[in-house]
């Protein structure tokens, strides 16, 4: 089983760009899908981007579509989230997640969670 680490998150303004990073231990990174979520205060967790583990066909939620974009360099054990136009209304605790199976992945359900990185955008 892998372990995730977030990293990237800071205060940023609104209208700049920033890029999450989560690196995952273990020899088995390349063979997890990969998940981004993100938790506003007070809100429930929403679900924001996924990608398999050969990167093709990523996922990309409506209300971020077009503005982030999921990667992942499979040789450094690492998942992105590109986060560009940033909004006051994306700050929140952004979590990684890593599970073996994509179709599940994609339905929100995943196996392993970081411990998450906070984005806070000011207007």
């Amino acid at each position: 089983q892998v372990q995730l680490v977030e990293s990237g998150g800071g205060l940023v303004q609104a209208g700049t760009s920033l890029r999450l990073s989560c690196t995952a231990s273990g020899r088995t990174f390349s063979s997890y899908a990969m998940g981004w979520f993100r938790q506003a205060p007070g809100k429930e967790r929403e679900f924001v981007a996924a990608i398999s583990w050969t990167g093709t066909s990523p996922y990309v939620a409506d209300s971020v579509k077009g503005r982030f974009t999921i990667s992942r360099d499979n040789a450094k054990n690492t998942v992105y989230l590109q986060m560009n136009s940033l909004k006051p209304e994306d700050t929140a605790v952004y979590y990684c997640a890593a599970d073996p199976l994509y179709g599940r992945a994609l339905r929100g359900n995943f196996e392993v969670w970081g411990q998450g990185t906070l984005v806070t955008v000011s207007s």
